[in-house]
C-alpha cells in the first residue's frame, strides 16, 4: 500500500485571496497523511476547510488532527471543519506544545468562545477527543503509523513529527526558527532518512536577518538540513504572504537548481510516498 501526502493549505501567517496568489495557493497550514486504515491531518488552518468536503465525500469515518501550535494561522480553518459537527465522526487532537499551559482543549473553547464566534465548541459532536503531550514523546496511531516528535524553537511553542507507515516516513517540521551555522540537532535527528520533509521556509536567507526573532526559517536552511541527514525530498511550505506566485516561482527554480529534490509545495498537490 502506498502513503498519501495531501497539501491541502500551503500558506503562512494569513490566508491570501488575491490573483497573485493562485498558482501556490493561499490557504494556510494544512496537511493530510493517509494510509489505508489511518487518517492524519497536520495543522488546522483555512486548507481544512476543504479537507473536510473531501473525507466526508469519501467516507472517511475517524481522523486525528495533530497540531505544531495554536497560532491563529494554524487553527483558523477548524470551527469550518465539516466532519467535527457530525456525531458519528471520532476527531482526536493532539499537541505537544500546551501540556503545562491549560492544554489544548483550551484552546479550542477560547477561539470558540462569544463574542469571538457563535459557536460553541461543545456543540461539535465529533470533536470531544483531546490529548496533550510533551515534545519529545513517540507513539502510535490507528494500526500502522508510528509517530515521533519533537521541539520546535517558535514563539510560545511548536511541535515538529515524523510519521512512519508502511515503511516510508513523512517528517513535518514548521513553524522554526534556526540559528545560522547551527544546524538543529532535535530536527536533524528527527528527519534522518526521511522521504519527505515539509519545511518552514517563510523566508529566503537573503531576507533573514532582518526576521529574527519571528519564529521562521529559509528554505536554503531545509535544503542544508534535508542533505546532512539523508533525507529524500524537501517540500518547501509556509509561504510568506508578501510572496506572490512570481516570487515562488523564482523560489522554485533556485531551489531546484540549489537541489534537485526540492520543491516548492503547491496547494492541491499530492505525493505517493
Amino acid at each position: 500500500m502506498t502513503v498519501e501526502v495531501t497539501f491541502w493549505g500551503v500558506r503562512g501567517s494569513f490566508p491570501c485571496a488575491t490573483l497573485n496568489h493562485m498558482k501556490y495557493g493561499g490557504n494556510t497550514s494544512c496537511i493530510s497523511f493517509q494510509t489505508a486504515n489511518t487518517t492524519i491531518v497536520l495543522d488546522a488552518g483555512t486548507g481544512l476547510f476543504m479537507l473536510g468536503k473531501s473525507l466526508l465525500k469519501h467516507g472517511v469515518q475517524t481522523a486525528t488532527l495533530l497540531l505544531s501550535h495554536s497560532h491563529t494561522d494554524h487553527i483558523i480553518g477548524f470551527p469550518f471543519f465539516a466532519p467535527a459537527w457530525i456525531n458519528s465522526f471520532a476527531l482526536t487532537i493532539m499537541a505537544g506544545h500546551l501540556i503545562d499551559n491549560g492544554g489544548v482543549r483550551e484552546i479550542f473553547e477560547v477561539s470558540m468562545r462569544d463574542p469571538v464566534f457563535p459557536v460553541k465548541l461543545t456543540d461539535m459532536g465529533g470533536a470531544t477527543r483531546f490529548h496533550d503531550f510533551h515534545a519529545g514523546e513517540s507513539f502510535a496511531l490507528g494500526t500502522d503509523v508510528m509517530v515521533r516528535t519533537a521541539p520546535l524553537n517558535h514563539p510560545n511553542g511548536a511541535t515538529a513529527y515524523r510519521l512512519e507507515a508502511e515503511g516510508k516516513a513523512l517528517c513535518y517540521v514548521t513553524d522554526t526558527e534556526h540559528i545560522p551555522g547551527k544546524p538543529d540537532s532535535n530536527v536533524l535527528n528527527l528527519i534522518r532518512g526521511a522521504d519527505l520533509v515539509i519545511y518552514d521556509s517563510t523566508y529566503t536567507d537573503d531576507e533573514f536577518p532582518k526576521k529574527v526573532g519571528w519564529g521562521h526559517s529559509t528554505w536554503q536552511e531545509g535544503i542544508r538540513l534535508c542533505k546532512a541527514a539523508g533525507a529524500h525530498r524537501l517540500a518547501i511550505f509556509h509561504h510568506d504572504p508578501d510572496h506572490t506566485d512570481d516570487f515562488m516561482d523564482r523560489v522554485d527554480d533556485d531551489a531546484r537548481h540549489n537541489w534537485d529534490k526540492a520543491f516548492v509545495a503547491r496547494e492541491g498537490m499530492v505525493i505517493s510516498l
